[in-house]
């Protein structure tokens, strides 16, 4: 029902939230049930203030946002844009709603560097709900933010805390009934009971020695994922290991992520080595091995009561698994093989779902070329899961476009099973980190703890705006693989050295990374 009062107080009540507002807002537009003019459409090119819309800033800048050409979907957009620094803010007043859930999409492009830029839902009735546009200098992305209207009100808005330069373009919004929401916010932890060994020492923010399980989960993390090699040099990330590990992440109230390799070591995309107790074993007898391994390491996490909340057969198999009889050189030979790990982890128990795992996130051709081929030689899965490192696998662009298709394209649940970001660029230890050089990062993304925090925040908001509600959430990729002496690259050299210490969650002083936050997306 339409309240008069309601809407008084609606146009009032933005003075106490959004860019500090010091004087009531001009209106331009009477409130509406609906939001009006979402693609900006009307008006045409230079419209400082759209039909539908209200432009507001303290300092007087309301002509740095501004209606242009070159829309997403129509002929224009919304910018934010000033040739000196600038805060303005483009904001709808929406009122007469029904209470419940509701939805908010946008299609975005920045060219980074502000001090923040965001869509938001607020006055709502609860705490305002933000997303951060991220970087995207060329391509569109789409964003969501959801909240709960409980005053039969909402205020749409999109604001820019700008450096002299800085822009955004926005368009398509839409405002209809629904949520967002990431089920899964987890990391690899794969490296932390050989780094304790060894003498890994973390601390909480504030300096304290900690078990980091317990850091993480206080930071949010809801979800561990862990590896598990047949017979590893190192006598790590094998059976016995997963399962004493397993039971940490259980008391500590996580979820379990089993990520089998099927190797002694590492299976990525260049590499899908043969465990050396099956070597030489024929393309049925691997099938055996697959199926014995995979229920004996899941039927023990049951029975000590600690069992699998979902199961990866296979790790970065672009290239299949288990070579060669498992190459994608012979589909129907590994299609069998995931088969016999996918009936495996339902022997055990079927309400498991099952991932089948994919590097290359921003690859939508090699992607689909390679569901496509599974999915016609019968490859049975419930759950897609991409490793999307914005450093080698594309724009994040190009990963939204490959996520998307592979949710719509497969109807399954999708979530990025690595990513990772460095928040510095020099070493720990002796050996050359992966990442160390600034011509190797992702632009707008420095290396450091803000930009390791912006970017897991954009990562997870691609994940949530996933259609249909298909995106289940990230893992991190590698959360406490510090630096610690023996506990390197390689499982057969303990003078290997760890590449990765700089893209951690714990810092060189080893306490927890502010960019933990990133745990708490909504």
């Amino acid at each position: 029902m339409f309240h008069p009062r309601r809407t008084l107080r609606a146009l009032l009540l933005p003075l106490a939230a959004g860019l500090a507002l010091t004087a009531p807002p001009a209106q331009t537009a009477q409130a509406a049930a609906t939001l009006t003019n979402g693609g900006f459409e009307a008006g045409g090119t230079g419209t400082a203030t759209p039909a539908g819309w209200s432009t507001y800033s303290a300092a007087g800048q309301n002509s740095a946002s501004f209606t242009e050409s070159g829309g997403h979907g129509g002929g224009y957009r919304l910018s934010h844009y000033s040739a000196a620094a600038y805060k303005v803010e483009t904001y709808q007043y929406l009122s007469g709603l029904t209470n419940g859930a509701y939805r908010l999409t946008a299609w975005v492009r920045s060219g980074g560097g502000q001090k923040s830029a965001y869509i938001a839902l607020k006055n709502c009735g609860g705490a305002e709900q933000r997303t951060d546009i991220p970087v995207s200098s060329s391509g569109w992305i789409r964003i969501v933010t959801s909240v709960a209207v409980t005053n039969n009100q909402c205020t749409v808005g999109i604001t820019s805390d700008a450096n002299a330069g800085n822009w955004i373009n926005v368009d398509d919004l839409t405002f209809a009934p629904g949520s967002t929401g990431l089920t899964v916010k987890g990391s690899d932890v794969s490296s932390l009971v050989k780094s304790e060994a060894l003498g890994g020492v973390y601390r909480s923010g504030s300096g304290a020695a900690q078990d980091p399980l317990a850091v993480l989960r206080n930071a949010g993390q809801n979800y561990a994922r862990l590896k598990v090699w047949v017979n590893p040099a190192d006598g790590y990330n094998n059976k016995a290991r997963v399962l004493a590990a397993a039971k940490r992440v259980k008391a500590r109230g996580m979820k379990l992520l089993v990520d089998f390799h099927y190797s002694d070591t590492w299976a990525d995309p260049g590499a899908q080595t043969v465990p050396s107790a099956w070597a030489g074993h024929s393309y049925s007898q691997l099938k055996s091995d697959v199926h014995q391994h995979t229920q004996d390491v899941l039927g023990a996490l049951k029975a000590q009561g600690t069992a699998a909340d979902m199961v990866q057969v296979g790790n970065e198999i672009n290239g299949g698994m288990l070579w060669s009889a498992g190459s994608t050189d012979n589909w129907s030979q590994l299609a069998g093989l995931l088969n016999s790990g996918y009936s495996a982890v339902k022997a055990v128990d079927s309400a498991t779902p099952v991932a089948l795992h994919l590097a290359k996130g921003g690859d939508l051709a090699g992607t689909r070329w390679w569901f496509d081929n599974a999915v016609s030689h019968g490859v049975k899965f419930d759950v897609i899961g991409l490793s999307y490192y914005g450093y080698w696998h594309g724009t994040l662009a190009d990963f939204q476009t490959t996520l998307d298709d592979a949710a719509t394209r497969y109807a399954k649940p999708v979530y990025v099973a690595e990513t990772a970001y460095p928040f510095r660029l020099d070493s720990e230890d002796a050996h050359e980190n992966i990442i160390d050089l600034s011509s190797e990062l992702v632009s707008g993304y420095p290396a450091s703890v803000s930009g390791q925090t912006r970017w897991m925040n954009d990562v997870a908001s691609i994940v949530e705006a996933v259609p249909n509600g298909r995106g289940l959430g990230v893992f991190y990729w590698e959360s406490t693989w510090t630096a610690v002496a023996g506990n390197g690259w390689d499982p057969a050299d303990a003078s290997s050295g760890n590449g990765w210490e700089n893209q951690a969650l714990f810092g060189y002083d080893d306490r927890a990374l502010s960019s933990m936050s990133w745990f708490g997306h909504r």
